[in-house]
């Protein structure tokens, strides 16, 4: 997978491309790649087709799901169709129809420890054809059960089959609820820390969260508006987010693709007149029919809290969350600069933008983040921003329209 490869000529968007990887990559790699994870339910009869065909734009991550969007009376056909729809994908990758870097990265997501078991059981040498398996609920007695199965299907596997990941949910009562909530995160990251390896990344389910309250945000929120939400993922940042000892960790969903309004649209028009004129305008009104202003806003104080990575319920949402993942031309050459002046020469330096103030130690950190981002989603040439792939990418799909 490489992100943003449906775009031709990629020199004309990035200063630095985009780097392709698969399933075998680092644990690094994929961890920060997971990026925009599309949901989908097992029920789905042509799974297999919109993950290897393209028709899904910008696909990269998607999340087979066996858990809340499918009924329990449908499970035992939901488990026999996610069988079926991987081999198929096994099957075009032997016939060499696809390659490896065709397949996106592909999670499972389960109900119970039990059932991942078997799912692990009948799916066999198709298993290599998927990353990892989302965990759900993740808890102290349920995550013990996970972790091992995950740690014993690794230890068991062949030298050349992909490493098996897992991604733990946390979406409980007794990590929002106050009283339980600092020791239970510090467990969990105490029983994570034995499964390190196999840990891909930690990932928020502020659904759950805001259904222990009665709450469901309305698109002219953000999920930072929702101060009992905002309070609960502040203290998972503090946890598992310190740099010297850190773990990926995802965003929650954004539930909107159209609603009604009540509060102003939040996307500013400026950067989509500059990149397009009256193109530019018309695209931006096309995001904020569809609510995606409202993610982009979210998207943006995900990053800014240092969360990399968001759960996906429409393919409309894929685009605007990665455009707001590449690094731009400032951001990189800052970075570059901090670690190139990491010697003990300079304490601070002028930024080569000449617009702020760099201090070589406390930005390394951030410095090492950006050049591992930009090696994932790539660097806009110089004076571009998200817009340029937003509104690249939609002249993309009138094009396709057309054809």
């Amino acid at each position: 997978m490489r992100y943003f490869n449906y775009l031709q000529g990629n020199e004309d968007f990035f200063f630095k491309s985009p780097q392709p990887f698969t399933n075998k990559s680092s644990k690094e790699i994929i961890a920060h790649a997971v990026g925009a994870a599309l949901y989908m339910p097992a029920t789905r009869p042509n799974i297999a087709n919109e993950l290897v065909s393209g028709k899904i734009q910008g696909l990269v991550t998607a999340v087979i799901d066996l858990e809340d969007a499918v009924g329990d009376n449908q499970l035992e056909v939901a488990e026999k169709n996610l069988c079926v729809q991987l081999y198929r994908i096994l099957k075009l990758k032997k016939q060499g129809v696809i390659t490896e870097e065709d397949i996106p990265l592909i999670f499972v997501r389960v109900r119970t420890p039990e059932q991942m078991k078997r799912i692990i059981a009948v799916l066999e040498e198709t298993i290599e054809v998927i990353t990892g398996f989302t965990l759900p609920k993740f808890s102290l007695v349920n995550g013990q059960q996970f972790l091992s199965l995950i740690h014993g299907y690794n230890q068991g596997k062949s030298s050349c089959a992909p490493t098996l990941y897992a991604m733990p949910i946390l979406e409980t009562s007794d990590v929002i609820y106050r009283e339980t909530r600092m020791q239970t995160l510090l467990d969990i990251k105490d029983l994570l820390n034995c499964y390190k390896e196999y840990v891909l990344n930690v990932r928020i389910g502020a659904t759950d969260f805001s259904s222990l309250f009665g709450l469901r945000r309305n698109p002219d929120m953000t999920i930072y508006d929702i101060g009992v939400i905002r309070d609960c993922i502040a203290d998972i940042i503090n946890v598992f987010g310190r740099f010297d000892d850190p773990y990926v960790i995802s965003g929650p969903v954004w539930e909107y693709f159209k609603s009604d309004r009540v509060l102003k649209p939040q996307l500013r028009q400026t950067p989509f007149e500059e990149a397009a004129g009256k193109q530019g305008r018309l695209i931006r009104m096309d995001y904020i029919n569809m609510y995606v202003d409202g993610l982009i806003r979210e998207t943006v104080l995900d990053k800014e809290n240092g969360i990399i990575g968001k759960t996906i319920i429409h393919p409309s949402h894929l685009l605007p969350v990665q455009s707001m993942y590449v690094v731009t031309h400032e951001e990189y050459i800052d970075a570059m600069n901090i670690i190139a002046n990491n010697d003990g020469s300079f304490g601070v330096l002028k930024s080569q933008y000449e617009n702020k103030m760099i201090e070589i130690k406390p930005h390394l950190n951030w410095a090492k983040r950006i050049i591992l981002r930009s090696q994932i989603y790539g660097v806009l040439h110089e004076n571009q921003n998200y817009t340029t792939l937003l509104i690249e990418t939609r002249g993309f799909e009138q094009t396709q329209a057309h054809v």
